[in-house]
């Protein structure tokens, strides 16, 4: 039996992901962690919202066949071993003695539903197990994972993908993921059954969530705390001083003015490091006309002049000098370079207001048009201060942008799927696989085909049936060079359409009590089973 040789470029990230705060605690302290978000914590369906802070909290409580270490390197989780028999398909022996928070065993029932849940109608995680993969139960606790073709990044794939109790379910009418865009809340949105070391005990959503240890979990926990509360606030100077005054042991983000302030505090400490998500903007590339335009009858954006426009018209250089302060990194791609070892032959193009107005000028508009921005405000660093810029330099070229700035929870459900209710938006993205094939398949695959995963986070529908057909060739190449050459292709591809517009990956920024130890990765997934602190 053949191990998987396929490994992607992670070993630049462990010397940033093992960072530290110093102040061990005694293991037998017993105390509460508070931290504090500037966004919500709206459901505890863990199929709801791809979203970094989200995923992490339902880390403490569930948990994935194949996870991922402080360093990112995969590690075993429900799956204690697994191995390929042959090319397409892969065991996974499940650990025994397991038990859901509700007492029930763990099992491969619990497998096979879980990857038919996470691939319904409704999740917002359908890429997170291969489209083609069929879940065959060998015994009660060895499962088969067929596919139709070798795929080298299947287990990458995993991440974020939480197991679930089949009977639980069931018995609470939970069986489908809850959408993002949901009106009414299910039972899985306001409970949990999980197998992790902590359970939820109160869930108040978008206020506050108290997480409990799980007595009964199955393996050895790095963390002496025995609860933690989450609450959202969403006020920076709030966050702040809630930590600089010891309410609160742990603050994302500590805004950019605020930093040298907390970091010379006698409390608090503020650790930055380098962080693989990247802020882009998208536009709406296939509606006939085009959400909240001056435009009638037609959409510019499907104009790759218009497009082109909009990208040079934006001065990133400035964004990150004036806006982050330094404490962000200009991009050419959608993704972080050290996910990619070609990304270094990519330059991102420059800043030219004058062509700009010129490419304006040759699609046919020479005093520009209005379009509304899609932008969130409790989310990313300074993500309105970043929209905000980006309408005054594109109003320097005749281009009115309508700020929509809005919490995450409304903002996401406007403009994820199904609603896929925007113009001209920006998102922050991780790769969930910590590999181009997931900025290629959901980010920048069409999205015709609706029984089809593909594009799930495409939000504008930008489409190159020719990336299509390099995404497929990329998830089943096991030879690296040929595979990086094909990624390389395809984001050449994205690049000459003008398809996206990225703006930067951000510094990870946060605010951690002295007494607090805790491991920030590079994914920006704060564990709670990674937390100590001192009585």
């Amino acid at each position: 039996m053949s191990p998987v040789k396929f490994r992607p470029l992670l070993a630049c990230l462990a010397a940033t992901a093992l960072v530290a705060i110093s102040g061990a605690a005694p293991a037998s302290a017993a105390n509460t962690f508070r931290f504090a978000f500037q966004g919500d914590l709206k459901s505890l369906d863990p199929y709801t919202l791809k979203e970094t802070f989200t995923i992490a909290a339902h880390g403490a409580v569930y948990e994935s066949l194949v996870t991922r270490g402080k360093d990112l390197k995969l590690v075993p989780g429900l799956a204690e071993s697994w191995e390929t028999p042959e090319p397409t398909r892969y065991r996974f022996r499940l650990r025994k003695n397991v038990k859901f928070h509700d007492g029930s065993p763990f099992t491969a029932d619990d497998v096979i539903f879980s990857a038919e849940r996470v691939r319904a109608p409704g999740s917002n995680f359908q890429t997170n197990v291969p489209a083609d993969a069929t879940f065959v139960k060998v015994d009660d606790h060895t499962v088969d994972m067929v596919l139709k073709n070798p795929n080298p990044i299947a287990l990458y794939q995993f991440g974020g993908w939480y197991i679930m109790s089949k009977a639980w379910a069931e018995k609470h009418d939970a069986l489908k993921p809850t959408p993002v865009s949901a009106s009414a809340p299910s039972y899985a949105a306001l409970h949990e059954n999980g197998t992790g070391p902590f359970t939820i005990t109160e869930h108040q959503p978008g206020v506050r969530t108290v997480f409990k240890k799980f007595d009964g979990y199955w393996g050895k926990v790095e963390s002496n705390i025995d609860e933690a509360i989450f609450t959202t606030i969403s006020n920076d100077a709030t966050r702040v001083a809630a930590l600089l005054s010891g309410e609160v042991d742990w603050v994302d983000p500590v805004p950019l003015q605020d930093q040298s302030r907390v970091s010379a505090s006698a409390n608090a400490v503020v650790v930055n490091a380098p962080e693989l998500r990247t802020i882009y903007l998208g536009m709406d590339q296939t509606s006939d006309e085009l959400r909240g335009s001056n435009v009638k009858g037609k959409n510019p954006f499907k104009d790759v002049r218009v497009r082109e426009a909009f990208f040079r018209a934006i001065d990133e250089d400035a964004i990150v000098k004036r806006v982050m302060r330094g404490q962000a990194t200009p991009a050419a791609l959608l993704i972080a370079p050290p996910l990619f070892p070609l990304a270094g032959e990519f330059k991102r193009p420059a800043y030219d207001p004058n062509k700009a107005k010129a490419l304006l000028a040759e699609a046919g508009y020479p005093n520009g048009f209005e379009v509304p921005l899609d932008c969130p405000n409790d989310r990313y660093v300074n993500d309105e201060a970043i929209c905000q810029a980006v309408t005054s330099m594109l109003a320097r070229v005749g281009v009115k942008v309508n700020l929509i700035a809005q919490p995450k929870a409304k903002y996401f459900a406007k403009i994820l799927k199904p609603a896929f209710d925007t113009s001209f938006y920006m998102l922050g993205w991780t790769p969930s696989s910590m590999d181009s094939h997931n900025i290629l398949y959901e980010i920048a695959g069409c999205r015709n085909d609706k029984s089809s995963p593909r594009g799930t986070t495409n939000l504008g529908n930008y489409c190159n049936p020719k990336v299509d057909a390099l995404a497929d060739k990329i998830e089943r190449e096991t030879d690296q060079e040929a595979r990086n050459l094909m990624i390389k292709q395809a984001y050449e591809i994205v690049m000459s359409d003008w398809g996206y517009i990225p703006l930067h990956q951000q510094a990870l920024a946060w605010g951690v009590s002295k007494k607090v130890k805790l491991v920030p990765r590079a994914d920006n997934q704060m564990m709670l089973f990674w937390v100590s602190k001192e009585p």
